[in-house]
């Protein structure tokens, strides 16, 4: 008697289809910041931010896929066959529960964190451009600065003070994969990029801090970015600290007008990177 063909995927991953211990921690990762940093790991879900991670090497450590509803796309099913890593199947209802969403997503990866410091930066080129979110509250907005500075060429964000977690989910989606294609740093206060910018001075590269302000010394487009620049945004409700301030060589601001009194953190911080990148061009 033949036997009956055994799926591939079936065959060689393990399969999770309650609310055990496993996809009690997974969720943990969605939820708790404190479990996120104890246990150094996240969540990845989405087509562009989880090929983003394959495609600049980030650390990943197993991949969820959905074992019921629709049949995978030919996207999924090409993720699947180059993973090198584990995978685990998951009912498309508790997939759902970690997608945060009311349909389930095809795959998640479960990754590791990196906590990367300014001594890990190198800077090449003669005009780099860093940019400091100084202490964000929300993790939206960390990652959807994240996306901008990706999108016009800086070479790092540097989060500034007690902030958003740049892992937490909310940051992950914002950044739409960014996150995972530009260096994003941490630092404790504006002390640490000070004595960063000394040592790279001392190497022969100039960087000149400009902060972000609706009273700044001049408006954005009167102020040359075209050399090494490290851009300072505000906490979104308090803007910078009095130490940031203190740290700043000039402050700009961005005319505004209607009823407007200001932009938020991101926006601001989009207009400014534009007028970099447009000056550079």
């Amino acid at each position: 008697m033949s036997k009956k063909p055994v799926s591939r995927l079936a065959a060689r991953e393990a399969r999770v289809t309650v609310r055990n211990a496993r996809f009690q921690q997974w969720e943990s990762y969605l939820n708790t910041r404190a479990k996120r940093t104890k246990s150094a790991r996240f969540l990845i879900q989405g087509v562009r931010p989880l090929t983003l991670a394959i495609e600049h090497d980030w650390p990943l450590e197993a991949l969820l896929y959905r074992i019921d509803g629709p049949p995978l796309s030919s996207w999924a099913r090409g993720v699947l066959d180059g993973w090198q890593h584990e995978k685990v199947g998951v009912s498309g209802e508790l997939m759902a529960e970690l997608g945060e969403k009311d349909a389930s997503p095809e795959l998640i990866a479960v990754a590791k964190q990196r906590h990367r410091g300014l001594g890990s930066l190198a800077l090449a080129g003669a005009s780099p451009l860093l940019v400091v979110f100084d202490r964000p509250s929300s993790p939206g907005n960390l990652g959807t600065l994240i996306r901008s500075a990706n999108a016009f060429g800086a070479d790092a964000v540097i989060v500034a003070g007690h902030a958003a977690d740049p892992y937490d989910p909310q940051c992950v989606r914002a950044s739409t994969g960014s996150l995972f294609a530009v260096p994003v740093l941490t630092v404790s206060d504006a002390d640490e990029v000070l004595a960063y910018r000394a040592r790279v001075r001392d190497g022969g590269t100039e960087l000149r801090i400009v902060g972000t302000d609706e009273d700044g010394d001049m408006a954005i487009f009167e102020h040359d970015f075209t050399g090494g620049t490290i851009l300072v945004i505000g906490n979104e409700t308090r803007g910078m600290s009095a130490s940031w301030r203190a740290a700043c060589d000039v402050t700009v601001s961005i005319p505004i007008g209607g009823a407007a009194s200001s932009l938020g953190a991101p926006s601001a911080g989009a207009v400014c990177l534009y007028e970099i990148a447009r000056q550079r061009g």
